[in-house]
């Protein structure tokens, strides 16, 4: 199948994904984890647009993103679903926003991310990465309010991708996204598929 410019990149991409996922055992498919790839945004700021769109993106590709709003119901125990999401999920993606730093939640699940050695894709969604900071509102320990500190300084310094949603090209950023996701998830494969073959 021919596809054009970028729509062609990440084709090629999901294809090498599909291909090592084949490769493994029946045994070891059902054991995949929940998720492939979490989600992590700021509802108000990106769950109708950057998050939910990347969102259904993922899913319409065959991958299992997790996003809170399409994987939970309401009754959900949030940290009771989201914690063993972040925990066994391949990859995460992190999209930052204006007011993302305003939720104890975004940065509980940052940081949770960071600390399981996850591999996380920053987006920085109308804020830039010297505009993040934690701010302490009086809600969270000194203890978690250095957690969110270490990993949101992680997260800033690791190359991750812009937009800008009034001026940016969605198609393109869309394009974009998906192919960072499925090229970090088809490297993850690849390395996890060399380990256990030494």
């Amino acid at each position: 199948m021919q596809v054009r410019g970028a729509s062609s990149a990440i084709a090629n991409n999901l294809y090498l994904y599909r291909k090592i996922l084949q490769l493994k055992t029946p045994i070891q498919a059902t054991a995949r984890p929940p998720c492939d790839v979490f989600i992590n945004h700021r509802g108000i700021d990106t769950k109708k647009n950057i998050a939910g769109l990347l969102d259904h993106r993922l899913f319409r590709l065959g991958l299992r993103p997790f996003l809170d709003s399409r994987n939970m119901k309401p009754g959900d125990k949030l940290f009771e679903n989201i914690n063993p999401a972040i925990r066994n999920c391949k990859i995460g993606v992190a999209v930052f926003s204006p007011n993302y730093c305003d939720s104890n939640f975004c940065l509980h699940e940052l940081a949770l991310l960071m600390e399981s050695k996850k591999r996380v894709i920053p987006i920085f969604c109308d804020v830039k990465p010297s505009q993040l900071r934690v701010v302490d509102y009086g809600t969270s320990s000194p203890e978690q309010l250095q957690r969110f500190s270490r990993a949101l300084e992680e997260a800033k310094y690791t190359v991750g991708l812009t937009f800008d949603t009034l001026t940016g090209d969605w198609s393109h950023f869309l394009n974009t996204a998906t192919d960072a996701v499925i090229k970090n998830l088809a490297e993850l494969e690849a390395e996890n598929s060399s380990k256990k073959s030494t």
